[in-house]
């Protein structure tokens, strides 16, 4: 049976001596467990589109006009793999919380929709279907969208894009082209990892305990030429910019962050080779340390080690050589790995000593490395000693000098400055695969590289399905003669495309732009559109991106910002980081048996209960046991909110006459206690707080609070007394209330309450409740203090009490003076009355 269209009923007559109220509706009966029956869902998730299309509302879209403030809310877009999954319903339960209470404060919001649809799944899927990755890739996007859509996030779907479009990657195209010709892009040699099975190259997270996570061959390096970006260029900006985001990044992030870029300060010193007239140049941060040097160690797989070699020891060499190349890199730096190298049969000088030390090759050094060669200090460093031990090279135990004495010797001598060194690489953005942006440039004969027109962008990808997609030693695209045969956009010769495709990464390192504009076909994005809504205002994801993908959108939005194309020179004001979700404390997985599907927890559970469940189980960066969540639980007290309606119904009922009398009803008085519209103003202050500090678990924990509490004067007004006009009137502002709050959690229980209460066309386009203020100013409140976002006391409080008073009364707390213990605190966020959290540092 079709379910009725939600709408708003007629408003009731105004009573006599009365101002019109809304008319209201009773709640029926729950036919199962759930609050709100599918078929209601359904009704408002219609509703909510036709609603969002209707060019007089515009819901969940921003307007972007008047002087409302701009806000841009962000989650990393979802792969389409297949269904939805618990991470997702995680996310986009939080984001939306976020999404929903900033429009309720007034704030203009723009809250985009897509998906990263290019990559190596749909091109494996591709190849076992016999079909194009794009049927696999629409197909799921369509079932990812109808997904989002049944879960209730506000998103405004009129800006939704999938990078696999070719009015999306005609712009990634364009970006490449615009580093190419500012020298941030280039070519160059590189070693990769080479699957010799499937003969296709494998990022390194495709490689697990050195085979390929497809077939399971044993992976090896080998040398190809590859496409870099320069994002070396700008590591010193990418580290010293992450000052401005100390309190709005977590520090884990950060520190992550400032870890990969790895800038070291220290001093360059050249060991002069004996009997030669080159150097081993290194690196180090340590020259205090040069006297105890007792050997150098050089990369085996570097051009380093080939030119040192002695002929007496080539043989060994090469054997250890090719060891190494077919081990990652990843294993070959791992702590704790029992160390091993050849000895080159040369000899090098100490810059300061003059000594002689040798040189060996160990694959604990990596060519891509600094020099890709490291001085061996056995007495400081675990490694140099494990190496020593292993092959019995002295070890000098010789104090630290000073460091500054150290330097002037070595500059003094010529053999040494100072110098600064980073871990950072250049981003490698070559794809020897099929299902992504290909390269926009021709190699021509005459020319050499080209770069294909703006006004020819994009470069399509050629229709390649099923075995033609198999990896042959070089890109798919390789076999597509007719596509890859092409002429010179400089001489009109014949050339041939590149047939690489661009990383993934480069997809996703700018598709916050394009939501700005994404109906622009002449710009990637407009410079206007730019200034009024960047930076993005909170960006929401996991923390499993938390280096190369924030790393790579940091560093070309300071590009676009140096071409004048963006203002901020950060992408992201601020980040939230949710955790997993688990299972019996461990990932979920086929393989273990413990997986749990999102859709078999909607239709049991319902939307709702659901995500109230996943957000009232801790604070958001915390993991999410599945085993411990009762999204039953949810479903009881959702019942209970829904009843508010019938406690409003009831209180408003006109009186009964007195016995023995005729005439028209006579209404109570007007008077109410004043103890629901002080808890009403306090609560809602409170949870206002908490979802400002992203505690959504205790805000959910308050509104239940809030719902005990109305109920509850709701009751104390028996069936056969007459309630006042003043108790109806309380009871329900303090429903609507609930309503308004409960729409950021639980939106179609939410549109119940509101629309059963008598008002449309829905409860997300009401403002947040609005409570007197001389409610809150009498008496005292209760205080909720964090450390690290959890809560570990609470404090009666008197509710005019100030910042630096409640600080120090939550500091004083032996509950958190207990958790601090000794650890140094980082910062303390007040929120006077209600809310402290006491940050620690990591």
């Amino acid at each position: 049976m079709t379910a009725p269209h939600p709408t708003a009923p007629p408003p009731a007559p105004a009573r006599t001596g009365a101002a019109p109220r809304p008319a209201v509706t009773s709640t029926p009966p729950p036919a199962d467990g759930r609050p709100v029956p599918p078929e209601t869902e359904r009704a408002w998730e219609a509703r909510w589109a036709a609603l969002q299309d209707d060019p007089a509302v515009r819901l969940f879209r921003p307007r972007a006009d008047g002087d409302r403030p701009r806000r841009y809310l962000l989650t990393m877009f979802p792969y389409p793999s297949g269904d939805l999954h618990m991470g997702h319903a995680e996310v986009f339960a939080i984001e939306d919380v976020v999404a929903r209470y900033w429009r309720a404060r007034g704030h203009d919001v723009l809250n985009p929709v897509g998906w990263d649809s290019f990559g190596l799944p749909a091109e494996n899927a591709a190849i076992r279907r016999d079909e194009n990755p794009a049927t696999f890739t629409d197909a799921n996007i369509a079932t990812q969208a109808a997904s989002i859509r049944r879960y209730g996030v506000s998103f405004d779907w009129s800006r939704r894009l999938q990078t696999s479009d070719p009015g999306y990657y005609r712009w990634t195209q364009w970006l490449f082209l615009r580093l190419l010709e500012h020298g941030l892009a280039y070519r160059a040699a590189a070693p990769v990892n080479w699957c010799p099975q499937d003969a296709t190259v494998l990022a390194n997270e495709q490689v697990v305990g050195g085979r390929c996570e497809r077939c399971g061959a044993q992976v090896v390096r080998r040398e190809l030429t590859q496409w870099f970006v320069r994002t070396t260029a700008y590591a010193d900006r990418l580290l010293d910019d992450m000052a401005d985001l100390a309190d709005a990044w977590p520090e884990r992030v950060l520190t992550m962050q400032r870890n990969w870029i790895g800038r070291s300060r220290g001093a360059r010193v050249r060991f002069p080779v004996v009997g030669g007239d080159t150097a081993i140049e290194v690196f180090t941060t340590r020259p205090d340390t040069l006297a105890a040097v007792t050997f150098v160690v050089v990369a085996p797989d570097g051009p380093l080690a080939e030119s040192l070699c002695e002929p007496a020891v080539r043989d060994a060499f090469e054997a250890y050589r090719a060891a190494a190349r077919a081990e990652p890199e990843v294993t070959r730096w791992a702590a704790g790995r029992a160390p091993s190298g050849v000895d080159l049969g040369v000899h090098v000088r100490h810059p300061t000593t003059g000594a002689e030390l040798p040189v060996w090759a160990a694959d604990y050094v990596l060519p891509g490395y600094g020099t890709g060669a490291v001085m061996g200090v056995p007495a400081h460093d675990d490694r140099d000693r494990a190496f020593a031990d292993v092959y019995g090279l002295p070890v000098l135990d010789v104090p630290p000098a000073d460091p500054d004495v150290t330097l002037a010797a070595l500059e003094e001598g010529g053999t040494g400055e100072r110098a600064t060194s980073y871990r950072l690489r250049d981003w490698l953005v070559s794809r020897q695969r099929y299902w992504g942006a290909p390269v926009p440039v021709v190699h021509c004969p005459a020319c050499g590289v080209v770069p294909v027109p703006d006004a020819a962008l994009p470069v399509r990808l050629p229709d390649l399905r099923g075995d033609a997609l198999l990896p042959r030693g070089t890109s798919p695209l390789a076999g597509a003669r007719d596509w890859v045969t092409t002429s010179c956009p400089r001489c009109g010769g014949t050339a041939e495309r590149d047939t690489d495709t661009l990383d993934t990464f480069v997809d996703s390192s700018w598709y916050f732009l394009r939501y700005l504009s994404p109906g622009r076909d002449d710009v990637a994005f407009d410079p206007a559109d730019a200034r009024a809504w960047m930076p993005v205002a909170r960006y929401v994801g996991g923390v499993e991106h938390a280096i190369l993908h924030l790393l790579y959108s940091r560093f070309v939005t300071k590009f676009l910002h140096d071409l004048g194309l963006v203002v901020p020179v950060e992408p992201f004001a601020s980040l939230l980081n949710q955790g997993q979700v688990v299972n019996g404390g461990k990932a979920m997985s086929k393989s273990l048996g413990n997986g749990v599907a999102l859709g078999e927890q909607l239709d049991r559970y319902g939307v709702d209960a659901v995500r109230l469940a996943l957000l009232f189980s801790g604070p958001p960066e915390d993991d999410v046991d599945w085993a411990d969540v009762r999204p039953e639980a949810m479903q009881r007290f959702l019942r209970r909110a829904l009843l508010l309606s019938d406690d409003v119904a009831r209180l408003e009922r006109p009186a009964r006459s007195a016995p023995g009398e005729g005439g028209a009803p006579v209404a109570g008085d007007d008077g109410g206690d004043p103890a629901l519209p002080r808890t009403l103003h306090v609560l809602v202050g409170e949870i206002a707080d908490l979802v400002e500090a992203d505690r959504f678990n205790v805000a959910v924990a308050r509104l239940m609070t809030l719902v005990s509490a109305v109920r509850s004067a709701a009751a104390a007004v028996g069936p056969d007394d007459a309630p006042s006009r003043g108790v109806a009137r309380d009871v329900r502002e303090a429903a609507e209330a609930v309503a308004v709050i409960l729409s950021l959690f639980a939106p179609y229980s939410a549109e119940e309450l509101w629309r059963r209460l008598g008002h449309g066309p829905s409860v997300a386009l009401a403002p947040w409740p609005e409570v007197a203020a001389p409610a809150a100013r009498a008496g005292t409140v209760v205080a909720v203090v964090q450390v690290d976002g959890k809560v570990r006391d609470r404090l009666d409080v008197d509710a005019s009490i100030g910042e630096d008073a409640l600080r120090a009364l939550a500091l004083a707390s032996d509950a958190v003076q207990r958790r601090v213990d000794g650890t140094t605190v980082r910062r303390v966020v007040v929120r006077a009355p209600h809310l402290v959290n006491v940050v620690l540092a990591r």
